[in-house]
């Protein structure tokens, strides 16, 4: 079984663009929906996602913080695609960013379709204690906001956010 520890970070800038030394396109889709998974009815989201030639069949558990259950296994991108068809919400793609940084891998998610002007910034960590060295682009915290999970953004996009969610007020205020 795995374990992610994952932190979630909304850029300030775009200066993390000139440290990128990898750029993959990602397509992903949810056989389940988000208000199955917030009342409780499942437990995990259920995930496909074509990331360059390669795709994946993704189960994580639905805890909302640093760390989650994650399994993923790989299946044929033909498969992938006909999982797609089968999702139910809106399709999430985005242009992973992968950025070195401290000796850590940052990924640097641009999202395109209905999520386009959202950026959001990640780091996976070993243990939730485990110390990093923030780049001075990465800004306000997002780890703890439901709404910047891949899954929220597949039910209620970027586009349908209203301008106080856009501005991330209540992050900067710990809310």
């Amino acid at each position: 079984m795995g374990i992610e520890i994952e932190r979630k970070f909304l850029p300030r800038s775009d200066a993390w663009r000139a440290a990128a030394h990898k750029v993959v396109p990602m397509a992903q889709g949810y056989l389940n929906d988000l208000a199955l998974v917030d009342s409780g009815a499942m437990r995990a989201s259920v995930r496909v996602r074509i990331e360059g030639d390669a795709a994946f069949l993704n189960i994580k558990s639905r805890e909302l913080g640093t760390t989650r259950q994650e399994f993923e296994y790989p299946v044929p991108v033909v498969e992938a695609r006909a999982l797609l068809e089968l999702c139910v919400g809106g399709l999430v793609e985005k242009n992973r960013h992968y950025v070195e940084h401290a000796g850590h891998l940052w990924e640097v998610d641009e999202f395109l379709g209905d999520n386009t002007g959202l950026v959001v910034a990640e780091i996976e960590l070993a243990g939730e204690d485990e110390t990093f060295a923030r780049p001075d682009w990465a800004g306000v915290e997002a780890t703890h906001a439901a709404r910047y999970y891949n899954l929220a953004l597949a039910s209620r996009p970027f586009s349908q956010w209203r301008d106080d969610e856009r501005q991330a007020q209540d992050l900067m205020e710990g809310r």
